[in-house]
């Protein structure tokens, strides 16, 4: 029997009749770890640490164009794209679905949820089946009373990446300031 590569001896290849029975497939859960160990908040946490987070997670898949939230609705958690991709947008009556951005496997958002219940200030969708992570508030502060120093270590990378993201937003406000600034000098 010939494998998808051309190669009928290759044990590596899944559809190959002669390939490695015994090999199991990752589990959820390790493929969550994994996915964790490539977001900023977590890439200083141990295995054990990254377990304690991962059996708080919840896991979703979503279909194409299914909301993952709406603008308006209370912010409950942030959500990290584990497979696929989702889109970021402003919904308006006069210009309709405008996409702000999008994001794609590996991409976190969401994240100030985790400190406060206001209201998302835009619309999430996935644009595609995806596969979503969702650490929600009440399980993180559950955590935080039971684990305080990982929760510390936790809040102080989710603070990290709150100041890194508003630095960025400033730049690009300077950037678009100088830029309106300077078509109204042409003008």
């Amino acid at each position: 029997m010939e494998s998808k590569n051309g190669n009928p001896s290759d044990p590596q290849t899944p559809d190959s009749f002669w390939g490695n029975i015994f090999r199991q497939p990752a589990s959820a859960e390790e493929d969550v770890i994994s996915t964790l160990r490539k977001i900023p908040l977590f890439t200083d946490m141990t295995k054990s640490e990254l377990r304690d987070f991962q059996k708080i997670m919840h896991r979703r898949v979503f279909r194409e164009n299914e909301p993952i939230f709406w603008e308006g609705e209370p912010g409950v958690g942030m959500y990290i794209v584990q497979d696929g991709s989702v889109g970021i947008y402003k919904i308006t009556p006069d210009r309709g679905k405008e996409e702000i951005a999008v994001l794609q496997a590996g991409e976190f958002f969401g994240e100030l949820a985790l400190l406060d219940e206001s209201p998302r200030s835009a619309t999430c969708i996935s644009r595609e089946k995806s596969t979503i992570i969702g650490l929600f508030r009440p399980d993180l502060f559950n955590l935080l009373d039971k684990k305080p120093r990982l929760g510390n270590k936790f809040l102080y990378k989710l603070a990290l990446v709150i100041g890194e993201r508003l630095k960025a937003t400033n730049r690009e406000l300077h950037q678009l300031r100088a830029k309106l600034e300077q078509s109204e000098i042409i003008v």
